[in-house]
């Protein structure tokens, strides 16, 4: 007993430093990613009313061209660029050489005539003179409003129609079509001139970029200044293109201004301050309205990673513009975590969640009314996830609610139904779309987290699937013993608020142990057959006691979740089998018995779905020993059993109270009288006397 409660000191100890530690790394990191991108708290469309109140200029700035405009000036101005390029005149003396050394060696040039290597040398050394260059840099300069470029020599640059170069094509036509009457076009054409023409004026990139942002400069990117105090809009006033131009320049110039390191480091604090504050709330609620949650890690883990998900999700989808902020399926977070956890921890999660992104959108006001308006939604619809059809259902409904609030929104803001953007109905459908699909979702997350959903459990309670049917068929009397505990415990869990689902579930494998030894538990026996009979009381206790570790052995290799297994290990908590260890007492007068032989492994049950188990099956297995069967007789059964497992302690653990155990005895005595009701003796038809 020490050990244990000094091993449950440590995980309290661990717990109250994981727990924090989680909540920390989870601030810092979604501040690191928060956007810093500017400090203009004004949010403002064209064409829509200014929702806040007088604004004046807070200080001198330009007003800036649209980008359109800018851009259209820019483009206009450098339709009079002309490009740089530079002359390698090493090309040419290479070219040349070559020329000379092939006219005295290769036989095609050496035969040729002497007048006839003259006039190519001549003409090659002209062309060079001239210039070649790429055909497709020709094209280009060709097709421009200027037809021109600069030849940069040096630190002088000098302009040439680029009509006075060649291309290698050209330049080859050149030679052959300026030869003289008394040369050969066809002799020149077996001299292979082509070879000793190459591109010798090549494109200077690093000189004409620079060139052409000075070219760009030169266009003003503003026109006009705004002066301090100047009335720029009033609330109620609808933002034209003159007005949202200015705006947009203020925004800007504001922006700019908060780049400093010393603004940036307020800023930052800022949002490490608003961002610790959300996740504090978030921790705080777990602290003292959710404890048993605050010590479950998995838990924990798996609400922080889901609202830091969204968050940088939206910081990302906010900082580079990716798509518009409605596509996000924020109502993913309110079902996953009402699904697994709790609708009140689920709404608080995504009010976390809606909050902290709102400081990243535009238009706020609008994203957090929306968003809070379809978590609601989600949790009225997912009242507990049992069926596939729920949560399309809830899909649906979710999108209702998106298209019904965001126009109420635009009305009521707008007044007029043609100011509405329609293209965001486009986005609540894709919306729609991605959470369909979550529920995937649900099933990676049973996977990773190893919760498990009303889908599941649903799923796990079916008598057909193997394991369940295995258990009719080996140990039937069993299998209808589990039945009828299941019957009795849902109806007490529903009574109590507790999860029905779950303990129905529980209920149906709590026994699959008694498969490895069927004929040894009453249930199974035909009358007259008793293999404990000549058997140690010792033995008989071991055998009893095993079916729960037979019981996790055929789980685990069922793969049976977590969360039934507590049942199995639970359902008899630490007690003892008393007709094994009443018997031993009786015939060994005087001697102590050695307990561990006859009491269960435990543990005891830690849930108010165990708790429930622990009774049902008690009483189930008890009811069936009665002589007769009163309403006084079940009750006074159910009283003294419970009572007894009370007394033990067994429920020490379990967050059941006085009253939740007085209200599962008067449903147990309720459903065992419905259950071995008397039946009404039919009269037999008299016949008529002759």
């Amino acid at each position: 007993m020490n050990n244990r409660s000094s091993n449950k000191k440590k995980v309290r100890i661990k717990t109250k430093i994981f727990v924090p530690l989680v909540f920390i790394i989870a601030v810092l990191f979604i501040t690191y990613f928060f956007p810093r991108q500017g400090s203009f708290k004004y949010n403002f469309n064209e064409g829509r009313p200014w929702q806040y109140g007088l604004l004046t200029a807070p200080f001198d700035f330009p007003v800036y061209k649209p980008a359109a405009q800018l851009k259209a000036e820019q483009d206009s101005i450098l339709e009079y660029y002309e490009p740089y390029f530079v002359v390698d005149e090493e090309i040419q003396k290479s070219a040349l050489a070559e020329f000379d050394a092939d006219a005295n060696l290769k036989a095609r040039l050496a035969e040729l005539a002497p007048e006839y290597k003259l006039y190519i040398r001549n003409k090659l050394n002209e062309v060079y003179n001239n210039g070649i260059m790429r055909s497709e840099d020709y094209d280009r300069i060709y097709k421009s409003r200027t037809q021109a470029l600069r030849i940069k020599k040096g630190n002088v640059a000098e302009s040439r129609k680029v009509e006075t170069f060649f291309t290698i094509r050209s330049a080859y036509e050149k030679v052959l079509n300026d030869a003289p009457s008394s040369i050969d076009a066809n002799i020149l054409k077996t001299a292979n001139i082509n070879e000793y023409i190459r591109e010798n004026v090549l494109y200077d990139a690093t000189t004409s970029e620079k060139a052409q942002n000075e070219f760009i400069q030169q266009v003003d990117i503003s026109h006009g200044m705004v002066q301090r105090g100047q009335r720029i809009i009033d609330q109620g006033e609808i933002v034209d293109s003159q007005t949202y131009n200015i705006l947009s320049s203020l925004k800007r110039v504001t922006e700019e201004r908060s780049g400093g390191t010393t603004r940036n480091n307020w800023m930052l604090l800022g949002q490490f301050m608003l961002i610790l504050f959300m996740f504090g709330s978030f921790y705080t609620y777990l602290l003292y309205f959710r404890p048993a949650e605050y010590r479950n890690r998995k838990h924990v883990v798996f609400m922080v990673l889901l609202i830091a998900f969204f968050v940088l999700l939206t910081a990302i989808t906010v900082r580079f513009e990716l798509f518009s902020i409605y596509i996000v399926p924020y109502a993913i977070v309110t079902i996953l975590i009402r699904t697994f956890i709790d609708s009140r921890t689920a709404l608080f999660a995504s009010l976390t969640t809606i909050i902290m992104s709102s400081l990243m959108v535009p238009f706020p006001f609008e994203f957090i009314v929306i968003q809070i308006a379809v978590a609601m939604v989600s949790i009225f619809m997912l009242k507990e996830l049992s069926e596939r059809s729920q949560l399309i259902k809830s899909s649906f409904f979710i999108l209702l609610t998106y298209i019904v609030v965001y126009i109420g929104l635009e009305l009521y803001q707008e007044g007029n139904v043609n100011e509405i953007n329609w293209v965001v109905l486009v986005y609540f459908l894709i919306n729609f779309i991605f959470i369909m699909f979550s529920y995937s979702l649900v099933y990676l997350v049973e996977r990773s987290f190893g919760f498990i959903s009303g889908v599941s459990l649903v799923e796990l309670s079916n008598t057909n699937k193997p394991l369940l049917k295995e258990l009719s068929e080996k140990a039937p009397g069993t299998f209808q013993h589990s039945l009828q505990v299941s019957n009795l415990a849902m109806a007490a869990a529903a009574k109590l608020g507790a999860n029905a689902s779950l303990i129905r579930t529980g209920a149906l494998y709590h026994d699959i142990g008694k498969m490895a030894n069927p004929a040894f538990f009453t249930e199974n026996q035909a009358p007259g057959m008793n293999p404990h009979a000549g058997l140690p009381f010792e033995e008989s206790a071991r055998i009893i006691i095993n079916h729960v570790k037979d019981g996790l052995k055929i789980a685990q290799k069922y793969n049976v979740p977590q969360q039934i297994v507590d049942f199995i290990e639970t359902h008899h908590g630490t007690s003892m089998p008393k007709f094994f260890y009443i018997s031993w007492k009786n015939a060994n007068p005087g001697k102590e018995a050695n307990e561990a032989d006859f009491r269960y492994p435990g543990p005891n049950p830690f849930s108010k779905e165990t708790a429930i188990m622990m009774m049902a099956d008690a009483v189930e297995a008890s009811s069936r020993s009665l002589p007769e069967y009163t309403e006084e007789s079940l009750r006074n059964l159910v009283d003294k059993i419970i009572d007894a497992q009370v007394a033990e302690g067994y429920f020490k653990s379990a967050p059941i109270t006085f009253k939740d155990i007085q209200t599962v005895k008067d449903v147990f005595v309720e459903k065992l009288v419905t259950m071995y009701h008397s039946r009404i003796a039919y009269p037999e038809l008299k016949r008529p006397e002759q």
